[in-house]
């Protein structure tokens, strides 16, 4: 099936056969939906802490951050903000001249409370001769909307989300990019450093890193701390053959093999590569102006005062492990501890022999470990938290998307339907193991939870492999906890006129 040429082409991008072979086998197979005990819920899997227990473990960050420890904020930022200027693509090359859609319509009349309004009038200027409110007078609302999509003008169909402006300040207006570095100084410093990567493309890294230079001095001054910040791109050797629908490998017209980025779950190798011993991960276009920082602010110290309390009580019980094997009932404390603060269910666990359970306890306690916030469920689209069945048999909880559940199973799609969280990618990970060495994390990835799409290209339809993504199959064999937070710390931008929404006012 594979051709010289397809072989030395594989062998360029950091790939084996056998990678592809496997991959063109999943592509004709697809992947098994996963079997699900629950929706978690508070109380059944998700911890919602009282105002006490809120101060008690930010009071825990605090101490852990003064303790000197390595501290990265990581940010997957690579995507194009395209889909988030779709309705905006449709009415630029669509038949009607003005706006006709109550989405159109909204853009236009609140032009003024975008964050690049002042930009864009500029480009209208520079293009057309003519401000944007002139144009607009002139009913020329297509020039308005090329001047914010095009190259020539803002180029805002092409950049990504990253780059974009989206908060008005009365001295500045800010990028996602420089709201996540102010983050990074209000609850991930240590050492008065602030520790910041970005995951970028490369046809954007340059951008990316203009952007940064421009700005940082103006932050470190204003913080009174230094950053570090840092880029990585998908690597080649994450990208995924594409099948034809019958499940042949699918060709260029030039008869090479069809490769396709591997989606955000090829960020678990950059992710790997960090030095750090806390990462936290959040979407780059969840953010908000210093107004509502706050709310965001405390809640992250909160959940990385969860992980740390929790990280401190297993590594103790690792250590007790690791000096041999302890009395039976330190070792049922320790099962209970599994189970009821890392709530992974481990079948016949009171049964085993001394030697099985202290073999099942070094194996699942000694994994990375993450802390989830996730907020009520109000209809956004994505994931959402559950109590799953692994491999193993044992039950954990897990973050699924709607394709890894089972739609013809009438109960699970109750679950799905009746969750009452959300994930909304606000993460804090422990990526170092009690002896201070780096996991390697693709080992912990469940590579039966990828996903299949159908695709285009030049017409002809194709399947596309995503890996496990990064926060669900891809931390499959994680300890994870999740923890209830507030709906105001979740307030995406999916689309532009989301900039309009009072959050981002």
């Amino acid at each position: 099936m594979l051709t010289p040429e397809d072989k030395k082409q594989i062998a360029r991008k950091g790939i084996t056969e056998a990678q592809v072979e496997n991959q063109l086998q999943q592509l004709r197979d697809g992947f098994p939906f996963l079997r699900l005990r629950s929706a978690a819920a508070v109380g059944a899997g998700i911890v919602a802490p009282t105002e006490e227990q809120q101060q008690q473990l930010v009071d825990a960050w605090n101490a852990y951050k003064a303790q000197g420890h390595h501290i990265t904020k990581f940010v997957p930022a690579s995507g194009a903000a395209s889909r988030m200027f779709k309705a905006m693509f449709e009415f630029r090359d669509g038949e009607a001249d003005q706006p006709t859609t109550d989405f159109e319509r909204t853009f236009f009349d609140r032009l003024h409370d975008f964050a690049f309004f002042p930009a864009l009038d500029d480009a209208c200027q520079v293009l057309y001769g003519s401000g944007a409110d002139a144009l607009v007078a002139e009913g020329r609302y297509k020039d308005v909307v090329s001047a914010m999509l095009d190259e020539e003008g803002l180029n805002y169909g092409q950049l990504p989300k990253g780059l974009l402006q989206f908060h008005s300040y009365p001295e500045c207006v800010r990028t996602p990019l420089e709201e996540h570095l102010v983050e990074a100084a209000l609850y991930a410093t240590s050492d008065g450093r602030a520790d910041v990567h970005f995951t970028v493309s490369t046809e954007h890294r340059e951008l990316f890193q203009q952007l940064v230079d421009r700005v940082l001095p103006d932050y470190e001054k204003e913080f009174g701390i230094s950053y570090n910040v840092s880029f990585s791109e998908q690597k080649p050797s994450t990208d995924t053959v594409a099948a034809t629908p019958d499940g042949q490998p699918f060709r260029n017209d030039d008869g090479s093999l069809l490769f396709r980025p591997g989606g955000h779950g090829a960020l678990i190798q950059n992710l790997g590569d960090l030095k750090s011993d806390i990462v936290f991960i959040k979407n780059i276009d969840n953010v908000v102006p210093d107004s509502l920082k706050p709310s965001t602010t405390l809640w992250k110290q909160v959940i990385a005062g969860k992980l740390v309390e929790l990280q401190k009580e297993t590594f103790a019980m690792l250590r007790q492990l690791e000096a041999g094997m302890p009395a039976r009932a330190d070792m049922d404390a320790m099962a209970r501890f599994l189970r009821t603060e890392l709530c992974c269910e481990v079948p016949g666990i009171q049964e085993m022999s001394d030697d099985e359970l202290y073999q099942t306890l070094c194996r699942k306690l000694n994994r990375p470990m993450r802390v989830c916030g996730v907020v009520k469920n109000v209809g956004e689209p994505g994931g959402g938290p559950f109590l799953a069945f692994n491999p193993d048999g044992s039950v954990s909880p897990q973050i699924l998307e709607s394709s890894q559940i089972d739609k013809h199973n009438p109960a699970y799609m109750a679950m799905f339907t009746g969750g009452t969280h959300f994930n909304p990618v606000d993460l804090v990970c422990a990526i170092r193991d009690y002896k201070g060495n780096r996991f390697d994390l693709p080992a912990y990835v469940d590579p039966a939870t990828g996903f299949i799409s159908e695709k285009s290209k030049n017409g002809r339809e194709l399947k596309a492999l995503e890996l496990p993504g990064l926060w669900n199959g891809a931390m499959s064999d994680w300890n994870t906890i999740f923890v209830e937070v507030p709906l105001d710390t979740f307030n995406p931008v999916k689309t532009v006129n989301d900039l309009l929404r009072p959050q981002h006012q």
